[in-house]
């Protein structure tokens, strides 16, 4: 029997909901935006698609917006994106900080499709560069970096810098931009660590052993993995760009002292 494509494959909740209404996305898009309180939501037609099709998770915030347009429980609308979570998550803790870095490195190393990190206090050089070095050897690789706040050390800054020199942000030669490059300036946006690819991820954690260190963290798997990624598109889609030399070397440097990573 013939393998069902996805436009053959029964709509899901979320597309049932919309076609119930004679709607199309760029409806729905506006429905979102109306809700907003700047009127702006950050949410893209693509983006309603894809979340319709599965292929990315929708957020909490954006989850509410649309159980109050649909009128329907999340239960209801989100379930062909939940299904796998009553699986058993790949998880490792990593209790000490040389552990967190080579499962970082990994992570960085074993991105193909795409690669997101969040944060401000990166510090590590050796991350840093493999981050580039990530971005010289694989062209196709689509990178997302979204700060919380400025960065804390002028390292970050330079890094910064330096993949403004690797990639045009503006760049579609090989037909999606792949450097993007965000700050979530919101003073009560809880602050977010993470480095995450298709393959895997790596959530760095307070230390277990200080009160001040980020030298712990925990491993997670591809599945976990996809939803941070899609955590990380969305976070971006609500920054504030800083896509230019100018709009970087404009961030303020915060020095403050922090620990790994």
């Amino acid at each position: 029997m013939a393998r069902r494509t996805e436009a053959q494959a029964e709509p899901s909740p979320l597309r049932r909901a919309r076609l119930a209404r004679n709607w199309t996305l760029e409806d729905v898009v506006e429905q979102m935006d109306r809700r907003s309180p700047d009127g702006h939501s950050g949410v893209t037609p693509s983006m309603v698609s894809s979340w319709e099709l599965g292929r990315h998770t929708t957020s909490i915030g954006h989850r509410k917006t649309l159980c109050e347009i649909y009128r329907l429980p999340p239960e209801t609308l989100f379930a062909h994106q939940d299904a796998g979570l009553g699986q058993r998550a790949a998880l490792r803790l990593l209790a000490d900080y040389r552990d967190l870095q080579q499962a970082m490195l990994a992570t960085v190393a074993g991105a193909r499709e795409c690669l997101v990190v969040m944060g401000s206090r990166s510090r590590d050089v050796d991350y840093l560069r493999a981050i580039e070095t990530a971005l010289e050897q694989h062209p196709a690789l689509i990178y997302y970096r979204v700060l919380y706040g400025p960065p804390h050390h002028q390292v970050l800054t330079a890094h910064l810098l330096r993949l403004l020199e690797l990639r045009d942000p503006e760049d579609r030669s090989l037909g999606v931009k792949r450097l993007h490059l965000g700050v979530v300036e919101d003073p009560m946006a809880p602050e977010r660590f993470f480095v995450a690819s298709e393959r895997q991820a790596v959530v760095p954690i307070p230390s277990l052993t200080s009160h001040e260190a980020f030298d712990s963290g925990v491993e997670l798997g591809a599945a976990e993995a996809r939803r941070l990624l899609d955590h990380g598109r969305q976070a971006y889609a609500a920054s504030r760009r800083v896509e230019t030399r100018q709009q970087v070397n404009d961030l303020p440097v915060l020095r403050m002292r922090e620990d790994r990573p």
